[in-house]
């Protein structure tokens, strides 16, 4: 039994990993609310067990690399009064000692309870030597299970140099045995530094008064409030109603978090206690204990863990004196980096914070109420996501499938479920589905739950909160807020310029002119897209910050990948795993260039997504978002080096660009350094424990970039301002040049008319959401083939929208659209008078919406050309 023969090579590795954790009160003054006014303590529990098997040599070597935090060692004897560090009395909850002594399972009375399993009271420590250690709690890694033996209690005295705390947690069970807990501490303490020593006993606390060290803290440990102290047959709770009786044999106590921040019953903070204050009042140092980064914390923390510790020591009301935790180096980041910041400040420079959804990890995807909190936890870029609702209204949805965000499968629309192939293989209620009235009224929006199977929720509370947004309201939103830009993704346009006859790029781009941002430079307006076609779309069309998403995991861009993207994109956004590659949740030894090769060409690079929920990240990020955060976002060596972080939790990554570690050189503490890529597994001593090799990642080529253009789309944008009604004068500006009107009827479908220079033409789109056929507008493009245009027409555009007329634009076209027109006649004389003489004698004036213009339109071709009952007759080859 002691240390593995495999130490050497071990510690070695795991400093390589995190070379020196560093003295983390270092980095503030003596501002702290501690009964000391010094930083509080960090105490390792069984060392760095939040990644390693508890008590095992790794453990304590990884997390003695830093002086100041404290290594907790769990006190157990052996059958010859040997003592050893194991978090659990029984033995086969943590060892292998159940394979080796298969019949060792004995039951004994543990403070009044009987309790069945291997205890070390019946083996002599020889016994043991071959006895490994196992994770304590099933849910972490098993890939150092069964590599590390048992430490010896005078071992981690002796070789971790880090301030010693020995727990006694049975001192009177031991007694049964004829062992005495207090001879064997007492020991030790006169041959080492021991600290801290602690126990939930008060008679054992009691015997030590007087016979340790004067600088050995003697601290009370508190069990659960209603569990009975067995020497004083008091139950825990009424033991804290007298804490001045305390500190009569002890300086400080340790108590359970909830003591301090009680939650309710669906996890949720209450307002704290005083026992703080009450412990500094009697002259109590309080220390916190069950502190780790995978735990269930309370749903206000946003499954942050450096919010949680902020909670206990930087509040502006209290701090305690010690945090016991599995993941020491998360508070020496709180205690070192994080505490005293001014979190209102406004910061918009590198890395640019870009929240997903909003702050979709605390509210319902692309609601109000998600917007609101992105920006409250100061987001630089805010996002929307764009679909396209029935009815041809741009909305801000995460995803164009109702039933991943919506309560649409518990609704009356859930019997309009297919399946879209061109979308996904399983069945769907798409936003195209739906009017804008039927999403907005009849439905609730869904809060994402990517860790739902693992029973990491989100804020349940808050499941169904919040309003949806069209892109104008979120336009309208963001405007006025401190931003340095908004994101508008766009997916799916090809799929809707030819299946919904919508044109996406045309409707973000006519919501962003009216909203008015493209009169302002305050904020830039950001379009990100993984289709290169979308892109270049919007670059023939407007002035915007494109970013092109590269949606696969690759290592490099190659050369003419990058010349090409640049043609189209001032930006790009790469996934995590392209910056880190991983296998089964472990950093792997190598180093992608992708990063360094987008910003070689003038490409910032974004990473996504961030989300604070550990199940996300990868073991050597410590179960810290702060940590990963910190590894992307660093320049040089093993750092990501990225330029913005795309994230579902923006108050995390904007907190992160406060802290008071960063621009440090040389001085940077080492917990705030990225950790060796491939380090963590170079700790793995059991070959099949290793996670599997990972197939070379590919390089992103030109073929992977380039795609056709986007079809064309004929659904009619209106353009309504009704502050300015043109004049009929103002509709004949130009004469004799074509004149254009369009509007959009009760049924859906979208007519025009060209009259001018002799020629009228009716114009069909591609079926937009509940409209007419595409069959229908194929054959009257195949009847227009052939057929002469107008070139270089002056077009004027006079739109209607719910019974306002629209602005009058001019704009001129080469030619007359082949595939978005169709000849149905000459007009002999003035084709404008003619047809503003129909208009006059027409009562419904084009109201949009709430008149069917057939006739409308039947009347003015008869009128222009003679023809009658024209729509009539091109329905009717149309269903031929």
């Amino acid at each position: 039994m002691g240390r593995s023969g495999h130490a050497c090579s071990v510690l070695g590795s795991l400093l390589l990993l995190l070379l020196l954790l560093g003295p983390a009160a270092a980095q503030k003054g003596s501002t702290w609310k501690t009964l000391s006014g010094d930083a509080p303590a960090v105490i390792a529990k069984g060392g760095f067990s939040g990644l390693f098997p508890d008590s095992s040599d790794p453990a304590y070597s990884f997390a003695a690399s830093n002086q100041d935090s404290a290594q907790w060692c769990d006190v157990r004897l052996t059958k010859d009064g040997v003592g050893i560090c194991l978090p659990d009395i029984k033995m086969d909850n943590c060892t292998t000692i159940s394979d080796l002594f298969p019949k060792g399972k004995k039951t004994y009375l543990v403070n009044g309870v009987s309790t069945t399993g291997w205890f070390s009271v019946d083996y002599n420590s020889i016994d043991l030597t071959n006895v490994t250690l196992l994770r304590a709690i099933l849910s972490r890694t098993n890939r150092f299970d069964g590599s590390f033996t048992l430490v010896q209690v005078e071992v981690a005295l002796s070789q971790y140099k880090a301030p010693a705390w020995l727990n006694v947690q049975h001192d009177s069970f031991y007694s049964q045995f004829n062992l005495s807990m207090r001879s064997y501490i007492l020991s030790m303490s006169k041959q080492y530094t021991v600290d801290y020593i602690s126990s939930p006993e008060v008679s054992f606390l009691k015997s030590l008064v007087g016979r340790v060290g004067r600088k050995t803290k003697l601290v009370l440990r508190f069990l659960d409030e209603g569990l009975v102290e067995p020497s004083t047959n008091q139950t825990y709770g009424s033991i804290l109603k007298n804490l001045s009786s305390i500190k009569t044999f002890a300086s400080g106590i340790l108590v359970p978090k909830h003591y301090i921040w009680p939650v309710t019953a669906d996890n949720y903070l209450q307002p704290s206690t005083s026992v703080v204050d009450d412990a500094h009042k009697a002259g109590l140092e309080i220390y916190a204990a069950d502190f780790a980064n995978d735990f269930a914390l309370s749903y206000n923390y946003s499954y942050d863990p450096l919010a949680e510790y902020l909670g206990f020591i930087d509040n502006g009301a209290f701090c305690v004196d010690g945090l016991l935790t599995d993941f020491p180096i998360t508070p020496l980041e709180a205690i070192g980096c994080f505490s005293n910041l001014n979190n209102t400040k406004a910061d918009h420079g590198a890395p640019l914070v870009i929240s997903h959804n909003g702050a979709s990890g605390d509210y319902p995807d692309c609601t109000d109420l998600a917007y609101q909190k992105a920006v409250q936890d100061g987001a630089d870029v805010i996002d929307c996501d764009v679909q396209v609702t029935k009815d041809g209204i741009p909305i801000c949805m995460s995803s164009i499938d109702l039933m991943d965000v919506t309560t649409v499968a518990s609704s009356q629309f859930a019997s309009q479920a297919g399946v879209i192939s061109d979308i996904k293989a399983v069945a769907g209620v798409y936003t195209f589905n739906l009017t804008w009235e039927d999403i907005a009224n009849n439905l609730k929006p869904m809060i994402s739950n990517p860790f739902g199977q693992i029973s990491l929720s989100r804020n349940p509370r808050n499941r169904n909160a919040g309003k949806f947004m069209r892109l104008s309201d979120f336009l309208a939103f963001a405007k006025g807020k401190k931003l340095s830009g908004i994101m508008i993704t766009v997916e799916h346009a090809s799929f809707m310029a030819e299946k919904l006859g919508f044109g996406v790029v045309d409707a973000v781009i006519k919501a962003v002119d009216d909203s008015g941002y493209s009169k302002q430079s305050a904020q830039k307006v950001m379009i990100q897209s993984t289709n290169s076609s979308t892109l270049v779309k919007f670059k023939q069309l407007a002035k915007y910050n494109l970013v092109y998403k590269i949606d696969e995991v690759v290592k490099d861009a190659a050369p003419s990948s990058l010349a090409d993207i640049k043609k189209f994109a001032d930006a790009a956004s790469v996934s995590i795993k392209s910056v880190y590659p991983e296998s089964s949740n472990f950093l792997i030894n190598q180093t992608n260039p992708l990063v360094k090769s987008l910003q070689s060409a003038g490409l910032p690079v974004y990473v996504y997504l961030l989300m604070n929920e550990f199940f996300s990240q990868p073991y050597d990020f410590f179960s810290d978002a702060t940590s990963q955060i910190n590894a992307l976002v660093h320049k040089g060596g093993e750092g990501g080096g990225v330029d913005g972080l795309i994230t579902d939790f923006p108050g995390t990554a904007h907190r992160y660009k406060l802290n008071s570690c960063r621009n440090m050189g040389d001085k940077t503490p080492y917990y705030m350094l990225p950790p060796q890529r491939g380090g963590l597994v170079g700790v793995i001593q059991d070959k099949a424990a290793l996670p599997p090799a990972m197939a070379p990642e590919p390089v992103l080529t030109v073929s992977d970039v380039a795609e056709p253009p986007l079809p064309p789309h004929f659904m009619v944008l209106l353009r309504p301002d009704p502050a300015r009604t043109p004049t009929r004068a103002q509709v004949r500006e130009g004469n004799p040049s074509v004149l254009f009107g369009s509007a959009r009827c009760s049924e859906g479908v979208w007519l025009g008319w060209l009259a001018g220079a002799g020629v009228v033409g009716v114009r069909f789109p591609a079926s937009p959401p509940g409209g007419c056929s595409r069959r229908l507008l194929r054959a009257l493009a195949e009847q227009n083939t052939g057929k002469k245009r107008k070139q270089n027409s002056v077009v004027i555009h006079l739109v209607c929208d719910d019974g306002r007329t629209g602005v009058v634009r001019r704009r001129r076209l080469r030619r007359i659209p082949d595939r978005r027109s169709w000849f149905v006649g000459l007009s002999d004389g003035d084709a404008a008078d003619a047809a503003e003489r129909f208009s006059e004698r027409w009562p419904t004036d084009l109201v949009v919406g709430n008149h069917d213009c057939r006739d409308y339109t039947n009347g003015l071709v008869e009128v222009l050309t003679g023809q009658k009952r024209v729509l009539d007759a091109l329905r009717s080859a149309g269903r031929q």
